[in-house]
């Protein structure tokens, strides 16, 4: 485990170093991975830090709102609202490498704006070991490693977390005194609710797998899972009233893991797996039934693209 007093310091000067006198960009999605380097990376070079959060529509429900509140202590943060380029880009896109390489691109360029205007030639990301494995072990590529552009308009790429596993990161966060709410947050993929809806992403697609990992976080926090949410698979039949309806089939996905290399389905309490079911049924729009994913990691991963 890190000596997160040490690492702070350590990784703090490492940023600093690499910087140098230039202005940097930090792409900062209010995981615990990009708060902990975006935190290190402010301690470092201060107002010559452009944090830049980007609204893509595929983040969590308030995510934005979050983001505000946590870190609007720094001057410099800038918010991109960039749904409609997104999902633009992501229109009748299936292949699940195809959706992480054209996410990755987009950040890429939006950052690449950021930093023109502000004469920021150094990008700083929150990419952390398990990333860097996935990625070029050719299991997944992570929209910040693998998914990244060939060409970038950077001088530097700096991530100050590249050596650090995830409870590594979240001991570093609290160690930065991070809110809970960050510190302890559930991961998040980078592609963010894309890769939690199966086939072409939509407005509607992407409503409902929002709506439904609300009401399933909310449910699953008393059991301390690693990682919990849900996707939308695809549709099947179902009843509403006295209509018969063809709607979204959400999957429940809840698991206990150290680092995210591997990982075991949890065993819920049935009652609370109808609890979720029968909130998801009857508050998500659309959906006509739940099911709930019991495969470990491996065979499977734990998100579902």
């Amino acid at each position: 485990m890190v000596d997160a007093a040490a690492f702070i310091a350590e990784a703090t000067d490492a940023v600093a170093d690499a910087v140098g006198d230039r202005r940097a960009v930090i792409a900062l999605s209010g995981g615990v991975d990009s708060s902990v380097a975006a935190t290190l990376a402010y301690a470092a070079i201060g107002a010559r830090l452009t944090p830049v959060y980007v609204d893509t529509g595929l983040m969590r429900a308030g995510e934005t709102d979050q983001i505000r509140e946590t870190f609007g202590y720094m001057e410099t943060l800038e918010v991109v609202d960039a749904r409609e380029r997104f999902l633009d880009a992501l229109a009748d896109v299936t292949d699940p490498e195809r959706k992480r390489h054209i996410i990755g691109e987009q950040f890429i360029r939006v950052f690449e704006a950021v930093g023109a205007r502000m004469d920021a030639r150094v990008l700083i990301q929150g990419t952390i070991y398990p990333d860097r494995i996935e990625s070029e072990g050719n299991i997944k590529s992570h929209h910040n490693v693998g998914g990244l552009p060939e060409a970038v308009e950077f001088d530097a790429i700096v991530e100050p977390l590249a050596e650090l596993y995830k409870d590594e990161v979240r001991a570093v966060a609290r160690a930065l005194e991070l809110p809970a709410a960050i510190a302890e947050r559930m991961p998040f993929p980078g592609p963010g609710l894309a890769v939690r809806v199966i086939g072409p992403v939509t407005a509607e697609r992407l409503r409902v797998a929002r709506e439904a990992t609300a009401i399933i976080e909310e449910e699953l926090a008393p059991h301390a899972p690693w990682q919990g949410f849900g996707a939308v698979l695809g549709k099947a039949t179902g009843v509403k009233g006295d209509n018969r309806i063809h709607g979204h089939v959400i999957a429940v996905r809840a698991v206990g893991s150290r680092d995210g290399m591997t990982a075991r389905a949890m065993e819920l309490p049935w009652q609370t797996l109808q609890q979720i079911q029968s909130r998801i049924t009857g508050q998500v729009d659309g959906v006509a039934r739940v099911v709930y994913d019991i495969t470990h990691k491996p065979p499977a991963t734990i998100e579902y693209e």
